[in-house]
């Protein structure tokens, strides 16, 4: 797959998935620390989200840092905008404004 192949299937993904998390492993089975705890903040607010696991995509584990502008993962995007990785994930589920995101891009993703 070239890169502009891998680019645009990233893009693809983003933009048809109102919340999507590249994560190593997969909700059900993390692959380390970091994706786990971004998944268990998601989970514990009910959303509906996708996920990519980017062990099993190494082209997309290679290209997605470049695409987003951020070097680690997991990485979280909501609307097609990056949020951010674990610390921010979690952080926006302690003070609740990740559920308030999570909820809006549900409801407009249903509406359209």
């Amino acid at each position: 797959m070239s890169t502009t192949d891998i680019i645009q299937t990233i893009n693809k993904q983003i933009t048809s998935n109102p919340v999507l998390i590249y994560m190593k492993g997969t909700p059900e089975a993390p692959e380390c620390g970091f994706s786990a705890a971004a998944v268990k903040s998601l989970q514990a607010t009910g959303a509906d989200f996708a996920y990519v696991n980017i062990l099993q995509a190494p082209s997309i584990r290679e290209r997605l840092p470049k695409v987003s502008n951020w070097p680690t993962f997991p990485q979280l995007f909501v609307n097609g905008e990056l949020v951010g990785g674990s610390d921010i994930v979690c952080s926006m589920a302690a003070d609740g404004s990740l559920k308030t995101l999570l909820q809006e891009a549900n409801v407009s993703a249903s509406a359209e």
